[in-house]
């Protein structure tokens, strides 16, 4: 779409007229003086006097464009609406301290529980496309790192700052669903899923977990539970009385059947991730999830056009000058 954007330059058009008459009637006046009009009144205009009237037009076609120039030509693509399909989706992670176990592998290597979780969850987000994707981030309360979104790179910014033992050390899971669901409270897409992921028990907290799962089903939304960690002892890293990492071999308890009740009351999943694959796994499956309808909005792009007017005006002003001071000079 063509506008200008500021049109009330143009009401400079209305001084033209009188500023020419005004002009024209100065030049009207004789360079010579004669005793007698039958001295002059035989001779002819050459043709270069007759086309010498015309260099005005020049002028007034130069300032037209100037002020043209001046009112700001625009081209502008409209904001535009699309309605493409997509989830909202709240990763809720787990960053208590038990979250350090080395019970996990990547290649030879063994990692920590939530090194591998925050890679699985940037391949997770990768695959996505449409949806927002919020992140919260629990451990005796939770928080949130990042509301929902469909700028991923600043998601995946978000997800990168946090740490393990940010937050003060516990397991507050009825907490971290009453965040989530906070989340998604006002969203318009059919399809709200938080994924829940963690390796505790809920032992923080004044919500409890199934409370809040319930709290969840009212306002449909679907909570699919991960436990991570393999059962029994699992090597933990501390530091000796030289600074240095030492590991022991300790028992980390895991409520799966509160994390089952979780999933079940909300019509979701549980699920027990033991290794990098299977928690890989896990995040494809829940990737195949039903889709909905959100809405984008474009931006309002303008393109400034004054150049199209300006250029022109300088090029027939700089002929006006150079004819008027060449072929069309008068003398005097």
């Amino acid at each position: 779409m063509f506008v200008f954007k500021d049109p009330w330059v143009f009401f400079f058009l209305l001084l033209i007229p009188p500023m020419f008459l005004v002009a024209g009637r100065k030049r009207s006046d004789p360079t010579f003086a004669f005793p007698s009009e039958d001295l002059v009144k035989e001779l002819k205009p050459t043709l270069r006097q007759s086309m010498s009237k015309f260099m005005i037009l020049f002028r007034i076609a130069a300032l037209i464009l100037l002020l043209a120039a001046l009112a700001r030509p625009q081209s502008i693509l409209e904001g535009t609406k699309t309605i493409s399909e997509g989830v909202d989706i709240v990763l809720t992670l787990d960053t208590s301290t038990s979250m350090l176990a080395e019970d996990f592998r990547m290649g030879s290597a063994r990692i920590n529980r939530f090194d591998v979780v925050r890679d699985v969850v940037k391949e997770f987000i990768k695959k996505r496309k449409d949806d927002r994707i919020g992140l919260v981030a629990f451990a005796a309360r939770a928080y949130t790192v990042c509301p929902l979104t469909t700028d991923y790179s600043w998601l995946n910014e978000n997800l990168e700052r946090v740490r393990v033992g940010m937050i003060e050390d516990a397991t507050a899971i009825g907490s971290a669903i009453a965040t989530s669901v906070n989340r998604l409270r006002n969203s318009k897409t059919k399809s709200k899923i938080i994924i829940l992921l963690t390796d505790g028990v809920n032992n923080a907290g004044t919500i409890s977990p199934v409370v809040a799962a319930e709290a969840a089903k009212a306002l449909k939304i679907k909570i699919y539970t991960i436990g991570v960690g393999t059962k029994g002892l699992v090597p933990y890293p501390l530091q000796d009385i030289y600074g240095r990492t030492v590991y022991k071999n300790i028992p980390i308890e895991m409520d799966e059947e509160v994390l089952k009740k979780i999933a079940e009351t909300t019509g979701a999943k549980y699920y027990l991730a033991s290794d990098t694959e299977t928690l890989r796994k896990i995040y494809e499956e829940i990737n195949r999830l039903e889709k909905s309808n959100i809405e984008h909005f474009g931006y309002r792009e303008v393109e400034e056009l004054f150049l199209y007017f300006l250029i022109p005006a300088l090029f027939i002003l700089a002929i006006e000058i150079v004819l008027s001071n060449t072929v069309f000079l008068r003398i005097p």
